[in-house]
C-alpha cells in the first residue's frame, strides 16, 4: 500500500483505511451522537474531583475557572465538528483532520496527545471504577477478615472491559453508550442529593472555605485543579465519533454535542457547587468518599459510575486499537483478525489494568490526563485549526476581534497546561513517597 503524499508509510496506510470508512458513511442519528458525547466527556470520574478543585482554587477563581472551562469547549467542540468536511474531505479521525489543516506535523501531533490521553483517561477511570466497586462491596462485607481489595476489583473491571473490546467500533457501542449516558444522570442526580442532604445534616459552623496548606502548597494545587478541570471536558475523539453519524453529519453533529453539553452544564455545575458547598476545604478528591448518608443511595451513586465507566473506557481505547486494526486489516480477515484482535487488546487490557492497581492516585492521574493529553487536543488545537482552516468573518474589524481572541485562548490555556502539568507531577511525587506500589487506598 502506497503511504499518502508527503505522509509516512503508516500515516499513508491508515490514510487508505480510514478513508474507505468514510466513504461507507455513517448511520448513527444526533441522539447516538449525544450519547457518545456525552459518555466520553461526563464521567463520574469527570464529575467527582470538580468540588476538590473548587476546593484548591476558593470559590471565585474556581467558579470562574469552570464556566470558561465549559464555554470553551463547547466552542471547540462546534468548531471541530465544522471542519471535519472543511476541504471537501471527510476526516475520520483527529490525526486526519489535523493533517489535512496542518500537514504532517498536525498529524503526529494529535497522534501523541491522542494516546497520552486515551490511556491516562483509561487509568483514571479504571481506578475511579475500582474505588466504586469497593465502595459497593464495603456496604455488604463489613468484616476486615478476608476483605477484597482495590487491586482485586480493578483486575476485575478490567477483565469486562476486555470482553466489550471485542465489539468491533463505536457505532457498536451505541445502546451501551445510551445506558451509559443515563448512567450519567443517575449519577449526577444522586450524588448531587446526597450531597445536599449531608451538607444539610453537617454543622454549616464547621465548614471551612479557605484554602489550605503552606503559601507554595496552595500554588501547586492550584495548578493540579486547573488540570483537573481541563480533564472533566476532556474529549479528544469528536471527529471518530462523527464519522459514525448519518448525513446531515455536521448539522446532527452540531445537535449532538449541543445536547450532550446541556446535560453537563446542569450536572458539573450543580455538583461542583453543591459539593464545595457541603464540605468545603475538606471535600475529598473523589466526592462519593465525602458521602456518608443515607448509604443505599451512595451504593447506587458507585453503581452509577460503575455503568458510565464502563462505556467511557470503550470510547477512549478505540484510538490505541485503530493502530494495530490499520495494520492488521491490510493482512488478515475473518478468524486471523478476531485472533489477532483478541491479543492485541488483552495486552493493553493488562498494561493499563497493572499500571491502574500499582498507582491507585486517582486525583493526580486526572490532573496529569487534562494537563499533557486534553488541553492540547480540546482547548489549543481547535483554536490554531479555526485560525488556519475556519470561516472567519468577512467585516474586517470582526475578523481581527475573532482572531485576537481565539488566539488568546490558545495562548491562555498553553500556559494553563504547563502549569497544571507541573503540579501534577509534583502531587505524584509526593505520594508515590507517601505510598508503596499497590497500595490497597
Amino acid at each position: 500500500m502506497s503511504p499518502a503524499r508527503g505522509g509516512t508509510p503508516e500515516e499513508g496506510g491508515g490514510a487508505d483505511i480510514e478513508k474507505a470508512a468514510a466513504e461507507t458513511g455513517g448511520r448513527g442519528t444526533w441522539r447516538h451522537a449525544a450519547f457518545h458525547v456525552a459518555t466520553t466527556i461526563a464521567t463520574p470520574a469527570a464529575y467527582a474531583p470538580l468540588p476538590f478543585a473548587l476546593a484548591s482554587l476558593g470559590w471565585p477563581l474556581g467558579v470562574c475557572s469552570l464556566v470558561t472551562g465549559t464555554l470553551v469547549t463547547w466552542c471547540s467542540s462546534l468548531v471541530v465538528a465544522s471542519l471535519w468536511q472543511w476541504n471537501g474531505d471527510k476526516h475520520t479521525s483527529y490525526k486526519l483532520l489535523a493533517k489535512s489543516i496542518f500537514g504532517p506535523w498536525g498529524y503526529w501531533y494529535v497522534s501523541f496527545f491522542q494516546q497520552v490521553a486515551s490511556i491516562g483517561n483509561n487509568i483514571a477511570i479504571q481506578i475511579a471504577a475500582g474505588s466504586s466497586l469497593k465502595a459497593v462491596y464495603k456496604h455488604y462485607h463489613t468484616t476486615d477478615d478476608g476483605a477484597m481489595t482495590l487491586q482485586q476489583f480493578i483486575i476485575l473491571f478490567g477483565a469486562f472491559e476486555l470482553l466489550l473490546s471485542q465489539l468491533p467500533d463505536i457505532h457498536s457501542l451505541r445502546w451501551v453508550n445510551a445506558a451509559c449516558t443515563a448512567s450519567t444522570i443517575g449519577f449526577a442526580g444522586t450524588a448531587i442529593g446526597v450531597t445536599i442532604y449531608d451538607g444539610h445534616r453537617i454543622d454549616r459552623k464547621e465548614v471551612d472555605y479557605s484554602l489550605q496548606g503552606s503559601a507554595a502548597s496552595k500554588i501547586f494545587r492550584a495548578f493540579n485543579a486547573l488540570g483537573t478541570i481541563a480533564f472533566s471536558f476532556g474529549d479528544a475523539m469528536l471527529p471518530e465519533i462523527q464519522s459514525s453519524v448519518r448525513e446531515p453529519v455536521r448539522m446532527n453533529m452540531y445537535k449532538g454535542v449541543s445536547t450532550a453539553y446541556s446535560i453537563i452544564v446542569m450536572s458539573y455545575w450543580t455538583l461542583a457547587f453543591s459539593g464545595y458547598w457541603a464540605f468545603g476545604s475538606g471535600v475529598q478528591p473523589y466526592i462519593l468518599s465525602s458521602l456518608t448518608f443515607p448509604r443505599w443511595t451512595i451504593v447506587m451513586a458507585n453503581l452509577f459510575a460503575v455503568i458510565q465507566i464502563t462505556g467511557c473506557f470503550q470510547i477512549y481505547c478505540r484510538p490505541t486499537f485503530a493502530q494495530f486494526e490499520q495494520r492488521i486489516q491490510a493482512k488478515d480477515a475473518g478468524y486471523r483478525a478476531r485472533m489477532w484482535r483478541l491479543v492485541y487488546t488483552s495486552a493493553y487490557m493488562v498494561v493499563i489494568t497493572l499500571i491502574s492497581a500499582a498507582m491507585p492516585f486517582f486525583g493526580d492521574f486526572v490532573s496529569v490526563c487534562g494537563a499533557v493529553g486534553f488541553t492540547p487536543l480540546d482547548f489549543v488545537l481547535p483554536a490554531l485549526a479555526f485560525l488556519k482552516a475556519g470561516k472567519l468573518p468577512e467585516n474586517p474589524g470582526l475578523r481581527h476581534a475573532v482572531k485576537v481572541i481565539t488566539s488568546a485562548v490558545a495562548v491562555l490555556f498553553s500556559i494553563v497546561g504547563a502549569l497544571a502539568c507541573i503540579g501534577a507531577v509534583r502531587a505524584i511525587a509526593l505520594d508515590v513517597k507517601t505510598y508503596k506500589f499497590f497500595h490497597d487506598m
